[in-house]
Formats: structure tokens, C-alpha cells, sequence
């Protein structure tokens, strides 16, 4: 057996185990029982220890180092790069640091939920300080004397930096507040859906719908959850949702968006089972498939007229008096509170809110006791709205909650990847739109499977990205492109 099979041989172990961790995850989220939190805690930590002893044995460095690259394929080049980087930044934090990390996360994200239940930031911030302290501490020891926000960002997304991101955000920012002036200042606007609609029957249509998009059910299940997400690759893909009685968008677009996620997974070539190549590259990547389902085709005027049909067959007459009166309820800009149901116009302005807050948080110039009254502070003055209650500042999100330092920029940098491929999409499936009006996605999702998901982690982010979209490099240009021409037909411009 050769040095690369011994590794290979190691590493699917490890994969293994690692998904194991992530189902314990869902389980706390969707039906663990209550009072089991401080177990779990306690076993999250033992699954860690194993996982990061088996993450930087000294024979996975042994191994490496006798691999010669450069006479293998780019399969195996591939997973030797994968597992090389986790296995130098994971040899750089302690085992008691990252052991701790899983044990107080698994802690505070039940927490953070009763918290945001109660509207009790007060309740929430003590366990939070902690968070930010050991991801600090993480930060220092994989920065090696660099910016240690970019060495967590780098978690999520391999290679980029905060100075970058911040440069595509300044970019995005002035024509997005334009845009929004605009739209809010228009003479027509749309009126929204109201009503009550069946929780089960929510759920009932979106399992309908999830399938029209792709997710198969066999290898995946929908739950509920405080906050929807999406969990676990190759043949076991689970995703959460949550409805509200008087909002049935709420459900229906976060199944589409998680199921952008799940598909993505599902969707890579099954010989990377359990290797580096078979999870998402990147998260900027996975998000541009959650926000290329749940926007560019979810949310256009093509599939609502599909969905507004459907509506009425389950739920009877809508308020909406026509497809196109649907089409504008679906796409309404309003200043709400919450990210995961906000407007394309203003998504990433909730973004770039969290981008700096975050950073600030690690940087130590922002103390966790002063959150709540920076969240609402920013928030005002973005959004020129006063934050009512936790539950829709800075208690809405569980990223905090779990150590996810770094992960809300790369939403914005998915809705960018988004742009780009919907535009490739649309040149190479030009009939897109027939099939999303008749409720059949499968023509654009089979497109995506074929030019990115499938390859998993074969490619670094930007570059699989470039090759789906015929080798132009990512820009913000097609998505604001794309927000300005679509909003200007929705509202009237």
C-alpha cells in the first residue's frame, strides 16, 4: 500500500467520524430532548478530542511529507492539499482549546435559543463573552502573528480576506442603497400576502417543493428547527425549516434555500465519499447555490406564477388578486429586522452590519456587554428602523452562539457567486424560465450539478466558480445587474 492509500485510508475514518459530530448537531437541533444539553455538551467535547487527535497525528504528517504531489492525479493532488492545510492549522490550536470550544458551543447554542425565546440578551451574554474569548484564542494561534479575523474567515473561505471582502462590499453598497431609495420611493407597491395558512400544509408544500428543486428524499428528511440549516454530505443530507401561520414565505423560502445547500451536497461526484473532495469547497460556494434556488430562480416572476397556482390549490383564494400581484408580495422591500427573510435589495446591507460587528467582537474594540446597543445603533441607522426586541437584533442569528466568527461575509460573496452563475445559466439554458413557470426547476439544478456541485472540493472556490461561468472571473457586476433590472420591473421604475 502506497503512502497516499495509507493516508486516504486514515482520512476516510476521519470523515467518517467527522459525520458523525454534525449529526449530533442536528439532533440537538430538531429532537433532542430538552434537559439532555449539558450531556451532550460533554460529548460534543469527547468527539472533538478524538476528531483533532486523529486531525494531527503525527503519521498524517509522515505521511505528507513522503507523498510525492507531484506524480499524482488531480484527484489525489486535490485531497493531499484538502488534508495538508486542515492538518497545519489544526496542529497550530491546542486539543484543550478546541475540546473546550465544542463543549461550551454545544452549551450555548440551547442557550442562545431560550434566550431568544425570552427576549433576554442578559441571559445570552455571559456564555457569549466566553464564545468570543476562545475563538480569540483560536484566532491568535492560527493567525501566527496575521490578522486574526482573517485567520477564522479563512474556516470558511480559503484565501480570501477581510480587506477584500470589505473592498467588494464598498463596491456593492452605494448602488444597493440607491436601489432601495428607489424601489421605497416608488408610486407602486406591491401589497403583501396576508392571511393564515396551515402549518402543515406548509410543510406538506414545501416537501413538494423541495423535490421539484432537486433534494432527494431519500437520502435527506426536513425537520424543524429555531433556525433553518442544512447538515451533513453524500448520503445523508437533513435540512431544517420553521413557518409561521401567518407567513408562509417565511417556510417556503428557507426549505428553497436550504435545499440549494443539500443539493449541492448531493449532488458531488459520489467517488469523493468520504474524502476532503466530497463536501462543499467553500461556504461563499454554498451559499451561491442556497441564494441562486432561493433568489434567482425561487423568487422569480416565472416560478411564482407555478407558485401562486399552487398556493391557491393548497390553501385556497389568496389575498393577492394575480400572479403579478404574487410576484411583488414574494419580492417586497421593507425595512424588517430579520436577515433570513429579508429582500434581496437590502440582504447584504444585514451582512455588512455582522461583518463589521464581528469583527470588532474579535478585534476586542467591541465588548460583548455592549452588543445589544451597537446591533441597534447600526441597525437604525442602516435601516432607519429602532430594533423592537432581542429576537430581532442581535439574538436572531445562531452563528455567534456556535463560534461562526467569519462565516456571514461569505453570504454576501455567495450572492455575487449567485450573479455570475445565473448569467452563465441563462446563456447555456436560455428555455429557464418555461420550465420555472411550469414548476420544474430540474433543467437549471441539473445545470449547476453538472458545471460546479459535483466537483465538490476538486477546485479552489474562485476558480470553480470561473470554470462554470466559461472562465470569467467573479464580479459584483451581473448581481447588481440582475437586483437593478428585476426591481425596477417589480416596482415599476
Amino acid at each position: 500500500m502506497s503512502h497516499y492509500d495509507e493516508l486516504m485510508e486514515f482520512e476516510r475514518q476521519t470523515q467518517a467520524l467527522g459525520q458523525i459530530a454534525g449529526r449530533l448537531g442536528w439532533d440537538q437541533e430538531t429532537v433532542m430532548p430538552r434537559g439532555a444539553g449539558p450531556q451532550r455538551a460533554e460529548e460534543s467535547e469527547a468527539l472533538e478530542h478524538v476528531l483533532h487527535a486523529r486531525r494531527t497525528d503525527p503519521r498524517v504528517g509522515d505521511w505528507l511529507t513522503a507523498i510525492d504531489a507531484a506524480s499524482l492525479g488531480p484527484v489525489a493532488q486535490a485531497n493531499v492539499r484538502h488534508i495538508q492545510r486542515r492538518f497545519d492549522r489544526t496542529s497550530r490550536v491546542p486539543v484543550k482549546l478546541a475540546g473546550e470550544i465544542a463543549r461550551v458551543t454545544s452549551s450555548s447554542q440551547r442557550i442562545w435559543a431560550d434566550a431568544r425565546a425570552e427576549n433576554d440578551f442578559k441571559a445570552f451574554a455571559p456564555v457569549l463573552e466566553k464564545v468570543v474569548e476562545l475563538k480569540r484564542h483560536e484566532a491568535e494561534a492560527l493567525a501566527i502573528g496575521g490578522d486574526p479575523y482573517d485567520a477564522l474567515l479563512d474556516d470558511y473561505e480559503p484565501g480570501a480576506t477581510a480587506a477584500e471582502l470589505e473592498a467588494m462590499f464598498d463596491a456593492l453598497r452605494p448602488r444597493l442603497v440607491d436601489l432601495r431609495d428607489r424601489v421605497m420611493g416608488a408610486d407602486h407597491q406591491p401589497t403583501p400576502l396576508t392571511g393564515t395558512f396551515d402549518e402543515q400544509a406548509q410543510m406538506k408544500l414545501t416537501r413538494e417543493i423541495a423535490k421539484a428543486f432537486g433534494y432527494d428524499m431519500a437520502h435527506g428528511r426536513i425537520d424543524k428547527a429555531v433556525h433553518p440549516f442544512s447538515s451533513g454530505s453524500g448520503l445523508d443530507v437533513r435540512i431544517t425549516t420553521r413557518t409561521s401561520a401567518t407567513d408562509p414565505f417565511g417556510s417556503i423560502y428557507s426549505t428553497v434555500h436550504e435545499v440549494g445547500h443539500a443539493c449541492y451536497e448531493q449532488h458531488i461526484d459520489r467517488d469523493y465519499l468520504l474524502t476532503p473532495l466530497g463536501a462543499g469547497v467553500s461556504m461563499g460556494v454554498h451559499e451561491s447555490q442556497s441564494r441562486i434556488y432561493e433568489n434567482q430562480m425561487g423568487r422569480s416572476r416565472a416560478f411564482t406564477e407555478w407558485l401562486f397556482a399552487r398556493m391557491k390549490d393548497v390553501f385556497g383564494p389568496l389575498s393577492t388578486k394575480d400572479a403579478d400581484a404574487f410576484y411583488g408580495a414574494v419580492n417586497r422591500v421593507t425595512p424588517g429586522f430579520i436577515r433570513t427573510e429579508s429582500d434581496e435589495v437590502q440582504y447584504n446591507l444585514h451582512v455588512l452590519l455582522r461583518f463589521d460587528l464581528e469583527r470588532d467582537l474579535i478585534a476586542g474594540k467591541l465588548a460583548v456587554r455592549d452588543l445589544e446597543e451597537a446591533w441597534n445603533t447600526r441597525f437604525e441607522k442602516d435601516f432607519g428602523v429602532k430594533v423592537d426586541k432581542p429576537s430581532n437584533g442581535c439574538l436572531q442569528d445562531v452563528h455567534w452562539s456556535v463560534g461562526l466568527f467569519g462565516y456571514f461575509p461569505t453570504y454576501s460573496l455567495g450572492n455575487v457567486y449567485a450573479g455570475c452563475l445565473m448569467k452563465a445559466l441563462r446563456a447555456q439554458v436560455p428555455e429557464v424560465d418555461s420550465h420555472l413557470a411550469k414548476g420544474e426547476p430540474a433543467e437549471a439544478t441539473k445545470w449547476l450539478a453538472d458545471n460546479l456541485q459535483r466537483h465538490g472540493g476538486l477546485f479552489e472556490p474562485r476558480e470553480v466558480v470561473t470554470r462554470a461561468c466559461g472562465g470569467e472571473e467573479p464580479s459584483e457586476a451581473p448581481l447588481l445587474e440582475y437586483l437593478e433590472a428585476k426591481f425596477a420591473d417589480a416596482y415599476r421604475l
